[in-house]
């Protein structure tokens, strides 16, 4: 099992950065493929990025391709999510999710364990 626990979020204005940080409570964190996901109010969870085990695979939602970049610490067990030239669209709760399996996850029941989130706001 693995507790999730993000950090990172604020308010920026349209054009500015940000990175989430996703620490990791477990020994086996290396065994993980991590996820991030947002959501935005009265819209469905979204698949933003997502990251293999090993780190050397990764994807990204068509919206954040470019912006946003996945990648992962082993020696302090943490996941982050770097994002530039931040959007209003982006606004909404990010949420970092995890499964003990090889491979990349876009599909939010695909995890099995979740964070609590963070929220993201973007100002125009």
């Amino acid at each position: 099992q693995v507790q999730l626990v993000e950090s990172g979020g604020g308010l920026v204005q349209a054009g500015g950065s940000l990175r989430l940080s996703c620490a990791a409570a477990g020994r086996t964190f290396s065994s993980y493929a991590m996820g991030w996901f947002r959501q935005a109010p009265g819209k469905e969870r979204e698949f933003v990025a997502g990251i293999n085990w090993s780190g050397g695979n990764t994807d990204y939602a068509d919206s954040v391709k470019g912006r946003f970049t996945i990648s992962r610490d082993y020696a302090k067990n943490t996941v982050y999510l770097q994002m530039i030239s931040l959007k209003p669209e982006d606004t909404a709760e990010y949420y970092c999710a995890a499964r003990m399996a090889f491979g990349v996850f876009g599909i939010s029941r695909e995890y099995d364990y979740w964070g609590q989130g963070t929220q993201v706001t973007v100002s125009s």
